[in-house]
């Protein structure tokens, strides 16, 4: 298409394109390119092409990339330096501004400690493991080290503690000292207990981060000849072994413990149980072993492994699982407890009253009484687990001398109803209240009732928990040593249910004319929850309830409190016992320590008076699980359980009606506990008056002592003005004893 005479032209501009490429290639100045470009080709199609090729490289042709431009004379090619192509990266333009210098402040020397020492004067040392002992919860390392041909011995509460007194030891040995002095070893206590609070006066395994420091940095001052300035020192802080190796002993008896109380009162650690777990033992092992999705509440079973001991701790989430498995490992081995109980760290104590501050019980024996109820609702239920379902769990455990490892469970009972007012009998043959704690405090009855049986047999009385009393009114008392435990999966309806569980409502009411705290309140018939008491008289008459009057009953809160004065044998057992009274209520969740001691005993502490005694206020220790149950969303059945100890199988009872499922006569009623009286009035040595003449109410109403007490707690409620008691319509108690 083009003629011949243009072929060279065509050819000329090709290789000169090529040309100019290639150089554009290796070039190092864009000036230089252009330049040369224009100066061989003079075609307007190289012209395009070139431009063309410039533009798909813009990005690959940097300006400057192998520094400035070298003088051609010294080897160079066109100002472009072939030998430094390796620095191009670090060479900058001969205009640039070289970079500033950092500066840095000049740090400060660290102190170094006796292993550090020794490995300076003598390298190639071994620290060897010799041997481990000592309790779980405060193991004593010992750890040699061999120098010069010499073994060295130390001990300590960790490995690093043990390798520090090791190093010390050998530099004792061979650093003389100008003026004669001894360096005294330190040597930890061999027995000592990381539960007990003697410890956190001496040893070095007791001292802070911080103070650690001052310490190994005192010994190197005085292993180096060197006089440490003490009033430089915190010398209330520190053992007392170090300043004896200086000054007098006597000058400082009076150092002060490490500051474990606020106010007197314990803390709670702020950091989590996990992570106290971690730092306190180094072989810790968290494994799930077990998911239970029953009654549509999933539970975790979270288990840890501590040096072969395992702790258990469920929860709705692995996380709460973990947590609380960690806090019963924490609260077995090391006696810290992240009971609410306890008052926290951070935040404000609670206006608790100094006399409810040593309320507390054990999270050991709370996790114990907590394991053993679950453990036997678990063990009777099987065969029945039709009536497993539940939304209160209850039950009493029996201590002698505080010995849980030979605990006995009393009873477990479940239920949240109350009868319906048109099941209500006049011979006491239905139960009027099957809420679970009232339910198992019945089925103590039985059980106490069974054990005064042991007495009328001068054969079985030695296996009776009860004795003669020589020295009393009354002819049997409890054995010493022998004390009740409530345990309830939940906070008992009433006063000490009623606060916000996420909200901080502790103080004094800003609002003088709501009388909503300590107020006695009632429960609702067939139905949950209860409400404040009427400004009535108290009274509930018969025809009312048949007419469709509500049957009310008092809360379990008032009841407990009621509890804590006339005691829990009731009024017949009154006048054969002594009063006998809990010594623990743990709960399984929903425990708010200002509420809870406020319903249980506080709200008439300041009113009540005039008791006959032996009778007085209780006030039981009170404790929460370290496995809360979580809330249940699920309906209330109409139906509760109950079992005591020596009974063969559990009893299932229709909480309506009052009656078992089949409509007999519960074996925890007032006509079968009217009955046992009877016998034991007629076979029980001791007993004067052995007749039984009246009816049921009549019979209450002669144990003077015990009426006398529950007049005085009906008192201190009015006084308080916290409502009056309401009783039920008197007919129910009108029925006489069947010979």
């Amino acid at each position: 298409m083009y003629p011949a005479y243009h072929k060279p032209a065509r050819a000329a501009c090709y290789k000169s394109c090529n040309h100019a490429v290639r150089m554009a290639r290796s070039s190092s100045l864009f000036h230089q390119r252009h330049q040369f470009y224009y100066s061989s080709a003079s075609s307007c199609f190289a012209s395009k092409r070139y431009s063309r090729v410039l533009f798909k490289r813009r990005i690959m042709l940097p300006r400057y990339p192998y520094g400035p431009v070298a003088n051609s004379s010294e080897n160079t090619m066109n100002g472009y330096n072939r030998k430094s192509p390796q620095k191009r990266r670090y060479e900058m333009p001969k205009y640039a501004v070289p970079p500033k210098k950092k500066t840095c402040k000049e740090r400060i020397p660290q102190p170094k400690n006796t292993v550090a020492m020794l490995n300076e004067l003598r390298n190639g040392l071994i620290y060897k493991l010799e041997s481990q002992t000592g309790p779980v919860h405060a193991p004593l390392f010992t750890i040699s080290v061999e120098v010069d041909g010499q073994k060295y011995m130390g001990q300590g509460r960790s490995k690093k503690v043990a390798r520090i007194e090791a190093a010390a030891t050998a530099l004792r040995s061979f650093i003389q000292f100008k003026d004669g002095a001894v360096l005294s070893p330190l040597k930890p206590s061999g027995n000592l207990d990381f539960t007990s609070d003697e410890h956190l006066e001496n040893g070095i395994e007791n001292i802070a981060n911080g103070k650690l420091v001052d310490y190994i940095q005192m010994m190197i001052l005085m292993l180096t000849e060197k006089k440490p300035n003490l009033t430089s020192l915190e010398t209330s802080k520190l053992p007392l072994q170090m300043f004896c190796m200086s000054q007098n002993r006597d000058k400082f008896k009076n150092v002060s413990k490490s500051a474990i109380t606020v106010d007197g009162q314990k803390k709670v650690p702020d950091k989590g149980p996990v992570m106290l777990l971690y730092e306190l033992f180094n072989d810790v092992n968290f494994e799930c072993i077990n998911i239970d999705s029953a009654q549509n509440n999933c539970r975790f079973k979270m288990t840890v492994t501590i040096n072969e001991k395992k702790f258990d701790g469920t929860g709705p989430s692995k996380k709460l699982a973990k947590n609380a498995a960690a806090k019963a490992a924490l609260a077995s081995l090391c006696n810290i407890s992240y009971s609410p109980m306890v008052v926290p760290q951070k935040n404000v104590p609670l206006p608790i009253d100094d006399k409810s501050s040593s309320m507390e019980l054990p999270q050991i024996h709370a996790d114990a009484i907590g394991r053993l109820v679950l453990e036997k609702f678990m063990e009777v239920i099987k065969g029945q687990e039709a009536y497993s379902r539940r939304k209160v769990l209850a039950g009493i455990v029996m201590t002698e001398n505080m010995n849980f490892f030979e605990a006995k469970v009393i009873s477990v009972s479940t239920g949240t109803k109350c009868v319906s007012g048109e099941h209500i009998s006049v011979n006491g043959a239905v139960l009027n209240d099957s809420h679970a704690e009232i339910v198992s405090r019945r089925c103590l009855l039985k059980f106490l009732y069974a054990q005064l049986d042991l007495q009328c047999n001068q054969a079985t009385a030695y296996q009776s928990i009860f004795v003669r009393n020589t020295d009393g009114q009354y002819p049997y008392k409890l054995k010493s040593g022998v004390h009740f435990h409530l345990y309830i999966n939940t906070a008992p309806c009433g006063d000490a249910r009623i606060f916000s569980p996420h909200e901080n409502d502790t103080g004094v009411d800003k609002h003088p004319n709501r009388k909503a705290r300590g107020q006695l309140r009632t429960k609702i018939e067939s139905g949950e929850g209860t409400i404040p008491v009427k400004s009535s008289d108290g009274i509930q008459t018969w025809d009312g309830v048949l007419q469709g009057q509500r049957l009310l009953t008092m809360s379990c809160s008032d009841k407990i409190a009621r509890w804590n004065i006339v005691g829990i044998q009731g009024s017949l057992l009154s006048s054969i016992i002594e009063p006998v009274y809990l010594h623990s209520i743990v709960l399984g969740s929903l425990l708010h320590p200002e509420h809870m001691y406020r319903a249980v005993c506080g709200r008439i502490e300041k009113s009540i008076q005039g008791l006959p005694p032996p009778y007085h206020l209780n006030k039981p220790r009170l404790a929460l699980v370290t496995s809360a149950e979580p809330r249940n969303q699920a309906k209330a059945p109409n139906f509760g359980i109950n079992w005591t100890i020596g009974d063969v199988e559990l009893e299932v009872v229709n909480s309506l009606t009052g009656r078992t499922i089949g409509g007999q006569v519960s074996r925890i009623t007032k006509q079968a506990f009217f009955d046992k009286y009877g016998f034991l009035m007629k076979n029980l040595p001791g007993i004067l008056n052995r007749s039984v003449t009246t009816d049921y109410g009549q019979t209450k109403a002669n144990v003077k002592d015990y009426q006398t007490a529950k007049l005085e707690l009906f008192s201190a409620f009015k006084r308080e003005d916290l409502g009056s008691w309401l009783k039920k319509p008197i007919e129910q108690d009108e029925f006489v004893l069947i010979e």
